[in-house]
């Protein structure tokens, strides 16, 4: 039994509005082009293609997780993020708009060949979006997570960023210590939201990592380790942080002995990137 891809995205589209997902109709067309491995531009140019039942099945599995609320992104694979498109799994936090604020604020920040050191890189979202925007920069990767690096060593090679990106297993800074190097920059997305706060989050966002998210009673464990060891390895250090943090990471700054702390704020308004100077 065959079905008209037309009539699968409307009835795929009520059931994710009925689950109150944000974007049912574009979710839909994603599930689907994933489905069938095609682009957007096809399904709308194509609207009456009848899909086999095979097709069929997979588009309705799709759908279902994603009325569960499991996220898009982890379903098909791949996020946007910086206009470069990036593998992800559940090993990873998800890249999200706010932290291309990091990016670009890192770009605008430091010289052409700068060397700089992307701490937590999950997927590696943030080397790879500074690698391909600096092509004379050489970017260090860390995380603790083994899993967390074979994604962004896909994404290194899927970008083709492999000689300017080294990816390295390892806890917070503590690799560079060991390296013995200093950074013009150093750059961070760390866990900052409060312990306390996790199970208040969206289901989409509880089925990421717990360990990118959970920054701690205050949110800014990890943080206050960064202000506090980085000043030993790099000049400028760029940290994301959350909602209400710009005050406290102003004054864990200025404990740690950083000389010149600004905010840049999202589009929302919020102070969302913390900008150090030694």
């Amino acid at each position: 039994m065959t079905a008209v891809l037309a009539d699968e995205l409307s009835a795929a589209a009520t059931s994710l509005r009925d689950s109150d997902i944000e974007s049912p109709q574009l979710d839909a067309q994603l599930l689907m082009a994933h489905a069938l491995q095609c682009s957007r531009l096809d399904l709308i140019s194509h609207p009456k293609r009848l899909l086999t039942p095979e097709q069929v099945d997979l588009f309705r599995t799709f759908t279902a997780k994603r009325a569960q609320r499991y996220p898009l992104a982890y379903i098909i694979g791949t996020k946007e993020f910086y206009g470069l498109t990036f593998n992800v799994t559940p090993a990873v936090l998800i890249p999200r708009p706010e932290t291309e604020i990091l990016v670009e604020e890192c770009i605008k920040r430091t010289p052409d060949t700068a060397s700089i050191a992307d701490i937590g890189t999950g997927s590696g979202a943030i080397a790879v979006a500074l690698a391909v925007n600096k092509p004379k920069c050489a970017i260090r990767a860390v995380d603790i997570s083994h899993d967390a690096l074979a994604v962004a060593e896909s994404n290194i090679r899927r970008h083709s960023v492999e000689k300017r990106v080294n990816i390295v297993h390892g806890d917070l800074l503590g690799p560079l210590y060991q390296a013995g190097q200093e950074y013009d920059a150093i750059v961070s997305n760390p866990p900052y939201i409060p312990a306390s706060v996790i199970d208040t989050l969206g289901p989409e966002v509880l089925c990421e990592p717990a360990g990118a998210l959970d920054g701690g009673i205050d949110g800014l464990d990890v943080i206050r380790v960064l202000f506090s060891q980085a000043l030993d390895l790099t000049g400028l250090l760029m940290v994301e942080i959350g909602i209400g943090q710009a005050g406290d990471v102003f004054r864990i700054a200025l404990d740690k002995g950083w000389k010149e702390t600004s905010f840049v704020r999202d589009l929302a308004g919020i102070e969302r990137v913390a900008v150090a100077r030694r």
